[in-house]
């Protein structure tokens, strides 16, 4: 373990600068695929489309501002990540699930890590304010992962476990979007003018998320129950569990590009259905824990897809 290395302040300092950077980011490894890669493309993409939801075009292109997008979102999630793995029976499971982690590696300490957690928490309000985008969302960040984590929000019910995950996601998206367009969101609840198709199109993605974001939890039911975790599977069992998530997917597929005014015989709705139906299938044919595990990377994917929507199918204004 590198904190019992009594020689390890006296290595050369870009070793210990590059060994600190790789254990950030083992941290995070495991949530590219599900928050960085996909909230980084709706941030940048969304962006794009400020005019379709009634914002102002930003005034550089959202392009350039791809990894501060990034940067902020990954900011944002090592915290979450560091609390939500130092728990020592988040530790047990590592060691058994993932021991590449930095904790069951030995690369820091469970006592080390809560200083960074804090460290981190407190320094992301600061980034979002310097990225000129994501301050409101990081606050409620920092909420959202402490419930989560240490208040039972992951383990206690599978809905109130879907539904901070929604909220999560939607704090990440919108956030990666205002530091796209270097400014707040202008949200809207009134039902018109500015922002309020954006508020729509944010509901829509909450709603997957709630519907269907327990795919990931397909393949370690063996592992949650030995936690003590509800997750859906676990509580209305894998059949039902499975079938709830085919329902949701398929009328998911159909009402995300419908929204966008993509009809049947368009790319976009093609594209985005397909990857919806072939989650449905597998997730139904295919039940092992190999099998599930590319399932969610699929529907990963699919999740990109629907990000991408807006400038597929610009023939609907929201």
């Amino acid at each position: 373990m590198w904190f019992q290395v009594s020689n390890f302040n006296t290595l050369p300092i870009t070793d210990r600068v590059t060994f600190h950077a790789q254990t950030l980011w083992l941290f995070t490894f495991s949530d590219l695929k599900t928050i960085v890669i996909p909230n980084t493309i709706f941030g940048i993409i969304n962006a794009l489309a400020a005019s379709f939801y009634g914002i102002p075009s930003p005034g550089t292109d959202p392009i350039w501002r791809l990894p501060l997008v990034f940067l902020w979102i990954w900011a944002n999630l090592l915290p979450f990540a560091i609390n939500n793995q130092r728990t020592p029976l988040s530790i047990i499971e590592d060691l058994a699930n993932k021991p590449w982690r930095p904790i069951p590696q030995g690369r820091i300490s469970p006592g080390q890590a809560k200083v960074l957690m804090l460290c981190l928490y407190a320094a992301t309000p600061l980034i979002s304010t310097l990225l000129a985008g994501g301050l409101r969302q990081s606050v409620a960040l920092i909420f959202l992962g402490t419930w989560y984590n240490n208040f039972d929000g992951a383990d206690g019910h599978p809905i109130m476990r879907n539904a901070i995950n929604a909220l999560g996601y939607i704090c990440f998206a919108s956030g990666a979007m205002e530091v796209s367009l270097a400014s707040p969101l202008p949200i809207n609840f009134s039902g018109s003018g500015s922002g309020s198709g954006l508020l729509q199109w944010l509901g829509i993605i909450a709603g997957i998320i709630i519907t269907t974001v327990h795919t990931q939890d397909m393949y370690d039911q063996e592992g949650d129950a030995l936690r003590g975790r509800r997750t859906l599977p676990i509580v209305v069992g894998d059949a039902c569990a499975r079938w709830i998530t085919a329902l949701s997917m398929a009328i998911w597929g159909i009402c995300c590009p419908t929204f966008w005014g993509a009809g049947p015989g368009s790319m976009a709705f093609i594209v985005s259905f397909g990857f919806a139906i072939t989650v449905v299938i597998r997730t139904l044919m295919y039940r092992d824990v190999p099998n599930d595990k590319l399932t969610f990377l699929v529907w990963n994917i699919w999740v990109s897809t629907v990000f991408i929507l807006p400038i597929c199918s610009p023939s609907r204004r929201v």
